[in-house]
């Protein structure tokens, strides 16, 4: 049965500093896309050999390429791999969840781009660098159960991963508790994964992506769903994406989700508008067929787009991202930075309206958003950016924080309505 439903807290992570270029870094490992833009990061192929292991060599295998992300450092360089510090490891906004009994509280990346429920524990090598996480003691807490045969590993475009084994046990989530819920314990992380605050993710997208094997498991919101912990006619959660920018508008900037009900305060007394998403590829997928740029349509036929609350920008098609830039005075791409920056004292009026379409209907970015962060000699890295060869939007943070977003997992759709934030701070953001 339903309850104990209530705010699950985003919490800003005081250690998070922003990085436009680190930040796009990141999409492009999570992704596996592309540039279409110029820049040092690019997909390459690089050979590697599968045999079996001699002393210090491979044999009796076979060579074949993959595409991973690698970095030019220089005109006449030779590429090479991507340095840990040259993306963002951080999370922005955090969200406490406790798991076992007796509860260990760990702070998590919520992220609906993604499927798996993943945590720092005690089975980690003891040369991976833990100091200042969470770390997660199966053998402390009576209700865990190991899964036999089960395994996870996330990997990204630059060849980095996370992996380990899976068991089960309660999660409780804003004082939701889910029973038995599939969780997966880091036992190898690369340096990537390690070097932020955080201490794990949880996926919010649909456990079809989940990367458990040889079975996926449910996601978090399958299990509430599964054990009725939410309401029948409300199998969905919600995400109200706040920022510190928004501390005098009505809202006072808070941030939160909800599990299992939409929070009507937050609705301001408008109706949610709805569209119907494929998750056929495990997001939360939508027709997004129009933008607009200060009231100009811009048509797209046949494009979509996903909304992705583990992403700090928004990323669009290369024509798209060029005529919003083109809006803005002084704005210009930077090769090295492979992105849009654009002069820091733009005030709020010389800023364009840019608004995404959803299913029908358009929603702005608040123009506040539109600037990411300090790109150095006065200028600030745009918050939108764009998409490469990928053939949706993301559509992240940068646009997610001017709406109340549900995510109707129950009824296969997305709504949203308009935040009420009536001021505007164009100022170049310092953290959250």
């Amino acid at each position: 049965m339903a309850h104990n439903l209530t705010r699950v807290t985003r919490v800003p992570n005081p250690k998070y500093q922003r990085s436009g270029t680190k930040s796009y870094v990141y999409l492009l490992n999570k992704y596996k896309f592309s540039p279409t833009k110029p820049g040092p990061y690019f997909l390459g192929g690089k050979v590697q050999q599968k045999g079996k292991h001699g002393i210090g060599r491979l044999f009796g295998g076979k060579a074949h390429v993959q595409r991973v992300l690698q970095k030019r450092s220089g005109a006449e360089a030779q590429p090479g791999d991507v340095p840990a510090e040259d993306q963002q490891n951080d999370s922005e906004y955090l969200c406490p969840v406790t798991i076992g009994t007796p509860g260990q509280t760990f702070n998590l990346d919520f992220d609906t781009g993604s499927a798996d429920l993943w945590i720092f524990s005690t089975e980690l090598a003891k040369s991976v660098n833990t100091s200042g996480h969470n770390v997660f003691d199966p053998k402390k807490s009576s209700t865990f159960k190991r899964t036999s045969g089960a395994s996870w590993k996330i990997s990204y475009g630059d060849g980095s991963n996370a992996s380990g084994d899976v068991g089960t046990d309660n999660v409780n989530i804003g004082g939701l508790v889910v029973e038995g819920q599939s969780i997966e314990l880091a036992k190898a992380l690369s340096a990537q994964f390690a070097s932020g605050v955080g201490d794990g993710l949880l996926g919010l997208a649909f456990g079809s992506i989940n990367t458990v094997t040889p079975k996926p498991v449910p996601t978090p919101v399958e299990s509430m769903i599964a054990q009725k912990d939410i309401p029948k006619t409300s199998e969905l959660f919600t995400a109200y994406l706040g920022s510190y920018k928004d501390k005098n508008d009505p809202d006072h900037g808070i941030s939160f989700y909800t599990f299992g009900y939409i929070d009507e305060k937050a609705l301001a007394g408008q109706t949610p508008y709805y569209t119907p998403i494929d998750n056929s590829q495990g997001f939360w997928q939508f027709k997004s067929t129009t933008a607009s740029i200060n009231g100009k349509k811009v048509n797209r036929s046949g494009n979509t787009a996903i909304a992705d609350t583990g992403t700090t920008l928004a990323l669009v098609d290369d024509n798209l991202c060029q005529a919003i830039y083109d809006a803005i005075p002084g704005a210009k791409y930077d090769d090295q930075q492979q992105g849009y920056l654009f002069p820091s004292n733009t005030t709020v009026d010389k800023l364009p309206v840019v608004a995404f379409d959803v299913g029908g209907k358009e929603f702005a970015v608040q123009k506040e958003d539109l600037a990411f962060a300090d790109a150095g000699n006065n200028m600030t890295y745009g918050g939108i950016q764009s998409r490469g060869d990928l053939s949706f939007d993301i559509l992240g943070d940068t646009w997610l924080k001017a709406i109340y977003a549900i995510f109707d997992q129950g009824n296969k759709r997305f709504g949203a309505v308009v935040r009420n934030d009536p001021t505007q701070d164009p100022s170049v953001p310092t953290g959250q």
